[in-house]
């Protein structure tokens, strides 16, 4: 019988060579838990614990001024309502329905439908939607569904969200950068990437894609890009998978169309989440998945087979209070987050302000190679620095002056971006906002 040394670590002899300290029970990892990806928000995370005081545009998290916690038991309440009145649930199975294991596609679906209805002038049958743990769950659901042997590949613009790039190393699916501009994914560059790809023999499954206000670029793609983007979805034979946790938070005019309300061919599979619009807790998202699959099946039914091996069901808690949300505001997100888009649309003023007055023509630091872009919605800009901006630098900018922000290179998967940071403005007032405007700029004085 092998014993278990002998298994994990190759055997007693190799084993007796190896420093007590550096001995592993568990044998080697996969090699995603290594990855920058993976370890970036860890990070982060840990560099905000060390310095609270600091003024922190690093956290993409969204605004909770207006957070209530008799909201949750109201908003349960309404939901509870809807389940005995609108659909005529017993007592029992309302009761089952909170506290029992749950339908693994959720039981929110149909309330999602009306909400894409009415705020994406989208119809989806309640069917295709499968309720999710986060959109994070969805994009690994998706990615393992869709990765089938090491020819599959997946595109996306780079900067990509590190959500995105964590999940495919976590399925072992690899990403082909697309150049991104002002106005989102170049999609000339991405037709020359998938050609490319099909002449070394890989096989292109699918295009991540955020087009409004991209994490963390917050560049929009134009509608005129956009009905580009579908057509070559369609002549390439791949899929779009459009994330719009953002899209809610614009300048107040009117909103552009979704890829999935345009799409004629069932090219898009969407990912939507109440992280950024109802509350980050909840932990609610979902992937609206109608296509048809070989075999004549749903993709959402398909992806429900992966949920029930991943997560079970999104909690039943959960979903009541989120169902409860919706239904207090007439199943319009646009219209229950109108407080927090108007507070992030003046956050971006602040932001913008504050750049052109200290880095702009007459500002006090206007020669110093500093330059950023003037995104028209969502939760971020990015600034240009004249010197490296990696996580070495963070940590001396949090220390030394007091200021928080996300280093760019976490989103080109270590590979660029090495003089960009993101600025989240989402959590902050308009005086934390200048006071870490000011503290940037010592510190770009300090390296200059």
């Amino acid at each position: 019988m092998t014993r278990m040394s002998e298994g994990l670590s190759g055997g007693p002899a190799d084993l007796a060579d190896v420093p007590p300290e550096t001995r592993s029970s568990t044998g080697p990892l996969h090699a995603s838990v290594n990855d920058p990806a993976l370890t970036s928000m860890t990070l982060l995370n840990e560099i905000a614990g060390r310095f609270p005081d600091a003024v922190s545009f690093a956290a993409g998290r969204p605004y909770e001024g207006f957070y209530d916690v008799a909201d949750l038991g109201r908003y349960m309440s309404a939901f509870e309502n809807h389940l005995t009145d609108e659909l005529g649930l017993s007592p029992e199975a309302t009761r089952r329905t909170f506290f029992q294991y749950g339908r693994t596609k959720g039981f929110i679906h149909h309330l999602i439908a009306r909400h894409l209805r009415n705020d994406e002038g989208l119809d989806v049958e309640p069917e295709s939607v499968v309720v999710t743990t986060g959109v994070q769950e969805a994009t690994v659901l998706v990615l393992r569904a869709l990765r089938t042997d090491t020819r599959d590949v997946v595109f996306a613009a780079y900067p990509s969200y590190v959500g995105f790039l964590g999940a495919t190393r976590l399925v072992d699916m690899p990403v082909r950068a697309v150049r991104e501009g002002p106005d989102g994914i170049d999609v000339a560059d991405l037709e020359e990437k998938i050609r490319r790809a099909r002449a070394e023999g890989l096989r292109p499954r699918a295009v991540y894609v955020v087009p409004d206000f991209a994490n963390p670029s917050g560049a929009s793609m134009p509608l005129a890009d956009r009905r580009a983007l579908l057509d070559l979805a369609a002549r390439e034979d791949v899929l779009l998978l459009e994330d719009n946790p953002y899209s809610m938070f614009h300048s107040g005019g009117e909103r552009l169309p979704t890829l999935k309300s345009l799409d004629a061919e069932r090219r898009v599979v969407y990912f939507g989440s109440f992280a950024k619009t109802a509350f980050a807790g909840a932990r609610v998202g979902y992937v609206v998945a109608d296509q048809s699959v070989v075999g004549g099946s749903l993709f959402a039914d398909e992806l429900a087979k992966l949920k029930s091996m991943l997560t079970l069901n999104t909690s039943t808690v959960a979903q009541a209070v989120i169902g409860g949300y919706l239904l207090e505001n007439g199943c319009s997100v646009e219209r229950a987050s109108a407080r927090e888009a108007e507070v992030y649309r003046g956050n971006l003023r602040a932001v913008l302000t504050g750049l052109e007055e200290w880095f702009g023509a007459g500002g006090p630091m206007s020669g110093a190679g500093v330059s950023w872009n003037a995104p028209k919605g969502g939760m971020f800009a990015v600034v240009t620095l004249p010197f490296r901006a990696d996580d070495a630098m963070l940590e001396y900018s949090a220390s030394h002056f007091g200021v928080l922000w996300t280093p760019l290179h976490h989103f080109y998967a270590g590979n660029g971006g090495f003089r960009q940071i993101r600025l989240s403005y989402s959590v902050l007032t308009h005086r934390q906002i200048a006071l870490g405007i000011e503290r940037l700029a010592a510190l770009i004085a300090d390296r200059t």
